[in-house]
């Protein structure tokens, strides 16, 4: 290897030392308290050497942000081309299983968009978060439209679907850390499962028409005898 590649590569890697020196810290800290000092120190470097990455922290915010995003999309795409090959609850199921496989980044990183945008504070940035979202958004819908012409999803508006699934992970992820609920919860990640299950299979018709089949079926059956 080169030297021009080499040092490449020992750029992206303490880059990369950065950002999950940053996302470490935000977890144990909040985003209230954690500061370039502190993450320069945790990653061993001088705090200058930061700003040959990122220009200022809210930076180093976004790109765990986009990077978070980018993630989940991937495994969307995955997902999709498994539906398409007859696994159709895979894109749920990959959508729900990458924000709730760590509820507290989930937390941190929504309580993060939030305080950057409302102080306007990389809105370029901001615009590409949103278009990596809008590509999920629009996969998902994809799913969610065949699957109701197809006659196996109840049939709504598709954003419906995606906004629900965004619901229940927002709703989960609060309930995961509430105080108010600390003494009812015995398991949570058992919970989390189980909301997980919930919105895989929300607005599935496929059982209720087994369900009413088997109705049709044993209504006819106990008709025969009386007609008979």
């Amino acid at each position: 290897m080169d030297k021009a590649k080499e040092k490449v590569q020992r750029f992206r890697a303490r880059e990369q030392r950065i950002l999950d020196a940053a996302l470490e810290l935000l977890l144990e800290h909040g985003e209230e308290k954690v500061t370039v000092e502190q993450i320069a120190e945790r990653v061993d470097i001088g705090k200058g050497t930061i700003y040959k990455h990122f220009i200022s922290k809210t930076e180093i915010y976004m790109r765990l942000l986009m990077d978070y995003e980018k993630s989940l999309a991937e495994r969307l795409k995955t997902a999709v081309a498994l539906a398409e090959q007859g696994d159709i609850t895979a894109p749920a199921r990959a959508y729900f299983e990458s924000r709730m496989a760590d509820p507290g980044k989930d937390r941190l990183f929504q309580r993060l968009e939030e305080k950057i945008i409302a102080l306007n504070l990389a809105p370029e940035m901001i615009a590409e978060l949103h278009n990596i979202r809008n590509s999920i958004v629009s996969s998902l819908n994809r799913v969610f439209e065949r699957r109701m012409e197809q006659g196996m999803l109840k049939n709504v508006p598709a954003y419906f679907y995606y906004s629900t699934y965004w619901a229940l992970v927002q709703g989960a992820v609060e309930l995961y850390h509430s105080k108010s609920f600390s003494n009812v919860i015995e398991d949570r990640e058992k919970l989390m499962e189980f909301i997980m299950d919930v919105g895989v299979h929300i607005g599935d018709m496929s059982s209720r028409k087994v369900h009413e089949g088997g109705a049709s079926s044993h209504q006819s059956g106990s008709a025969g005898p009386t007609l008979g």
